[in-house]
């Protein structure tokens, strides 16, 4: 198994990003190692659907954890390597705003293989990926108090 985890403090506030992570049709616009996500049902536990990284093939996914205003998780199953990438992203309201938390852990019989070839990938994209999260709720969030 291998984990990383990144936190960043945003004034930005949990609904705001709340919003971002439930519109799967957002998802590309904060992360773009994603080029099409997509769900087959609503944005909660036990719902599947596809994400395709930039450059690859889509991949199937399943939602395994939705609290609204709190975190999500995911489990992306990635065929014929025998490894799962598991997703979490946490939210939390701290005086500064909204803390954001956002790990991934890579299990399965491959893992410890296939590490050394993801891991620094997804070690280098997640910070960068919630810095636009944060960018993009503060930016939604001022649109609409104009």
């Amino acid at each position: 198994m291998w984990a990383f985890e990144h936190t960043i403090t945003t004034p930005a506030g949990l609904t705001a990003i709340w919003n971002l992570y439930s519109d799967i049709t957002a998802w590309t616009e904060w992360d773009q190692g994603i080029s099409h996500a997509s769900l087959d049902g609503p944005f909660a536990v036990g719902t599947s659907g596809l994400l395709q990284p930039q450059g690859q093939t889509a991949l199937p996914f399943q939602l395994t954890e939705v609290d609204p205003l709190q975190g999500f998780s995911d489990v992306t199953d990635i065929p014929g390597t025998g490894i799962q990438i598991h997703f979490t992203h946490r939210l939390e309201k701290v005086e500064e705003g909204t803390k954001v938390t956002h790990s991934v852990r890579i299990t399965g019989s491959s893992a410890n293989e296939l590490i050394s070839h993801l891991g620094p990938e997804l070690t280098r994209g997640i910070p960068h990926t919630m810095e636009r999260l944060a960018e993009m709720a503060l930016a939604r969030e001022q649109s609409h108090a104009d």
